[in-house]
C-alpha cells in the first residue's frame, strides 16, 4: 500500500519543487534583465546629457570666437593664412582641454576654407546634413554624423554673421569616444559603436584608420563595422547572429573565459533622424551570475532537503497508518475468531446442558407417552362406546400437544444464535426460561418472580438471553441445598458510571455464597468447582451481556446466598418490530405448571 501511495505523492512533490526552482530561476533572470534594462536606459539618458553638455560648450566657443577681432577679420576676408594664424592657438587649447577634434571655416557657399585639424585638406564643398540644414534654416544645427575619416562625431554648425550679413559657417565637432569612456566609468558598462556599412565606404574607413593610427576589422561583421568601443578587445562571441538577436530587442548572456557577459542594444540616429547604426551595451555580470548560481543551488538543495523531509514524514506517517491498519485488521480477525470461538463455546455449553437434560427429557416424555399408550388400549376396548372413545382420544391429543410443546421449547433452547436483536417482552422470556428450567430439573424448586407492573420491552436477542438466564438458574439451584425459593427480579437501574437508563435482571439464591478467593475467577472460561461442570456457563452469561452492551455483577448477600445481576441498556427503536413473544402453547404450559 505504501508504494501505491508514495509514488504519486513523490511525483506531486517533485512537480512542486521543480515548479518552485523554475520560478526562482525565472525570477532571477527577470531581475538580471531588469537591471540591464535600467543600465541601458541610463546609458541612453547619459549619452543625451553629455552630448547636450558638449553641444553647449561648442556654442559658447563659437560665440567667443565671434568676439575675437583677429578671427572675425580673417574670416570676413576669407584669408586662410590669417585664420590658421589667429584660430590655431585657440583650436589647440580646445583640443587639449575640451577634446574638440574638428574646427572648420566654410564660405557662405559651403566651400571649405580651413580644416584646423587638417590644414592641407581644403577647397571642397561641405554637404553634410548639419551644414546644409544650418544654411537652410539660418540657425545653429547640431547632431551626430559620420565624419570623413569614418568616425562618429558630434557636430555643431553655426552661421557667422557680421554687419554685412552671413560671412560663412563655422563647424566644430568632437568624436564621441570620450563620451563612451565617461559612461563606462560612471555606469560600469562597456559600449560598442557599430555603423552600417552602407553609410561608410570601406576606402574612407581604412583611410581614417591609417590617419588616426587605429586598428579595426572591416570584415568582422557582414553589414556593420565597429567605429568606437571602450573595451580593448571586443568579445569573440559578438558576431552577426548575436547582433541580429540584440537588434530584435532581446538581451543575450554568454561566457567568455571566466567572465559572464550580458548584452543589449540601442539604436543610433544621426542629426537628420536617420538610423545609421547601433550602440551595444555590455555588462560584466560575473559576480552577479556566481551569486545567482549560488542562490539557485541553495534553493535547489533546500527544496530537495525540504522535499526529502516531507517525503520522509509522509513515509513514516503512512507506515504508521499501515501498521495501525494492519493491527486493526489483525484485531478484526482476532475478534472474528473470538466471536466464532464464543459461538462454539456457547454451543458446547448448550450441548453439555442438553446432556444434563436428557434424563429429565426422557422422564418428561415418558409419562405422557405411557398415558398415550394406556389410553389407546382403553380406546380399543371401548370401541362400542363412541362417547367414551371420544374422551379417550381427546386425552391422547392433549398428551401429544404437551410432548410437542416440550420438544419445541427444547429445540428453541438448543438453537445457535447469531445475535439477532428484536424488541422483546422481558417477562415472557423469563417465563419461558422458568418453564424450561422446571422441566429440566428433577427436584422441583420454587421460583419467585419480582417484576414491575408495567410491561418491560427491551431490544435483545431472546435466545441468548434465555440461555444466559437458564445458566444462572441452574447455578442457583446447584448452590441451594434446601427448598428455599430462587428469586428472579427485574428493576429499573441506571448505569453506575454513565447514568444511562437500563434494567437489572437478577437471580438470587439462598446458598452458602461464593468463597472470596474465587470471586474474581467465576467468569473465567473453563473454571469450575464441580467435577461434572464445564466451567463455561458464567463466561457465556458475561459474553451475552457484553453483546447487549451490558455487564454482569455478582455479590454475596448479607443474609446469605449469592446474587447474579445482568444489566441491560434501555434501547428501544423508533419503529419497533413486532414483539418477539413466546408461542401460545408454551405460555399455556407455563400456566399449567
Amino acid at each position: 500500500m505504501k508504494a501505491t501511495l508514495m509514488w504519486p505523492f513523490a511525483l506531486v512533490l517533485a512537480f512542486i519543487l521543480t515548479a518552485f526552482v523554475t520560478t526562482a530561476y525565472f525570477l532571477q533572470v527577470k531581475t538580471r534583465d531588469h537591471a540591464l534594462s535600467e543600465r541601458v536606459s541610463a546609458v541612453a539618458k547619459l549619452v543625451d546629457q553629455k552630448l547636450d553638455k558638449d553641444t553647449n560648450l561648442m556654442r559658447a566657443v563659437v560665440h567667443t570666437m565671434q568676439g575675437i577681432p583677429g578671427i572675425q577679420a580673417a574670416f570676413a576676408s576669407q584669408d586662410r593664412s590669417a585664420l590658421l594664424r589667429e584660430a590655431g592657438p585657440l583650436f589647440q587649447s580646445l583640443q587639449d582641454e575640451h577634446r574638440i577634434t574638428h574646427l572648420y571655416f566654410n564660405s557662405p557657399q559651403l566651400l571649405n576654407l580651413v580644416r584646423m585639424h587638417s590644414p592641407d585638406d581644403f577647397g571642397d564643398v561641405i554637404t553634410r546634413d548639419t551644414t546644409v540644414q544650418a544654411r537652410q534654416q539660418d540657425e545653429p544645427i547640431h547632431g551626430l554624423e559620420l565624419g570623413a575619416l569614418g568616425t562618429l562625431t558630434l557636430r555643431l554648425v553655426a552661421p557667422w554673421r557680421s554687419g554685412h550679413g552671413v560671412v560663412g559657417y563655422v563647424e566644430m565637432g568632437e568624436e564621441i569616444g570620450h563620451v563612451l569612456d565617461e559612461i563606462h566609468k560612471t555606469l560600469s558598462v562597456d559600449l560598442f559603436v557599430l555603423v552600417d556599412k552602407e553609410y561608410l565606404p570601406a576606402q574612407q574607413w581604412h583611410h581614417g584608420l591609417a590617419l588616426l593610427q587605429r586598428q579595426g576589422n572591416w570584415n568582422r561583421f557582414e553589414q556593420q563595422v565597429m567605429v568606437a568601443h571602450t573595451l580593448e578587445k571586443p568579445p569573440l562571441a559578438m558576431d552577426d547572429g548575436l547582433l541580429a538577436a540584440l537588434r530584435s530587442g532581446v538581451t543575450k548572456v554568454f561566457t567568455q573565459g571566466d567572465q559572464t557577459l550580458h548584452l543589449a542594444m540601442l539604436s543610433l540616429d544621426d542629426a537628420s533622424g536617420r538610423r545609421i547604426g547601433d550602440l551595444v551595451v555590455m555588462r560584466d555580470i560575473t559576480g552577479l551570475q556566481r551569486s545567482f548560481q549560488r542562490s539557485i543551488t541553495a534553493v535547489t538543495l533546500l527544496s530537495l532537503l525540504v522535499g526529502t523531509f516531507v517525503l520522509g514524514l509522509f513515509y513514516f506517517a503512512l507506515d504508521r497508518v499501515e501498521r495501525d491498519y494492519q493491527r486493526q485488521h489483525d484485531l478484526e480477525h482476532q475478534l472474528l475468531r473470538v466471536d466464532t470461538e464464543h459461538a462454539r463455546i456457547l454451543q458446547i455449553e448448550k450441548l453439555s446442558a442438553l446432556g444434563t437434560m436428557v434424563g429429565e427429557i426422557a422422564h418428561q416424555l415418558n409419562n405422557p407417552l405411557v398415558g398415550v399408550v394406556n389410553l389407546a388400549q382403553l380406546a380399543q376396548r371401548e370401541t362400542g362406546n363412541s362417547a367414551r372413545t371420544g374422551e379417550l382420544l381427546a386425552e391422547i391429543r392433549n398428551a401429544g400437544q404437551d410432548c410437542h410443546a416440550f420438544i419445541a421449547s427444547m429445540l428453541r433452547f438448543a438453537k445457535v444464535s447469531k445475535f439477532e436483536c428484536h424488541p422483546t417482552d422481558v417477562a415472557q422470556v423469563v417465563n419461558e426460561t422458568v418453564l424450561m428450567f422446571r422441566q429440566t430439573i428433577r427436584h422441583q424448586m420454587p421460583v419467585e418472580l419480582v417484576f414491575p407492573e408495567e410491561k418491560v420491552v427491551l431490544l435483545m436477542d431472546p435466545i441468548l438471553l434465555r440461555h444466559a438466564l437458564f445458566n444462572l438458574l441452574v447455578n442457583a439451584a446447584q448452590a441451594t441445598g434446601d427448598d428455599s425459593p430462587l428469586v428472579i427480579s427485574l428493576q429499573a437501574l441506571p448505569h453506575p458510571e454513565t447514568g444511562a437508563p437500563g434494567w437489572s435482571l437478577a437471580v438470587r439464591d439462598h446458598g452458602k455464597g461464593i468463597a472470596p478467593e474465587i470471586m474474581d475467577k467465576v467468569f473465567t472460561p473453563f473454571f469450575t468447582t464441580r467435577h461434572e461442570g464445564t466451567g463455561l456457563g458464567l463466561s457465556v452469561v458475561q459474553h451475552v451481556a457484553l453483546l447487549h452492551q451490558g455487564f454482569v455483577r455478582v455479590k454475596n448477600l448479607p443474609e446469605g446466598g449469592t446474587q447474579f445481576a445482568v444489566w441491560l441498556p434501555q434501547t428501544i427503536p423508533n419503529n419497533p418490530e413486532p414483539l418477539h413473544t413466546v408461542p401460545t402453547h408454551v405460555a399455556q404450559d407455563t400456566g399449567r405448571r
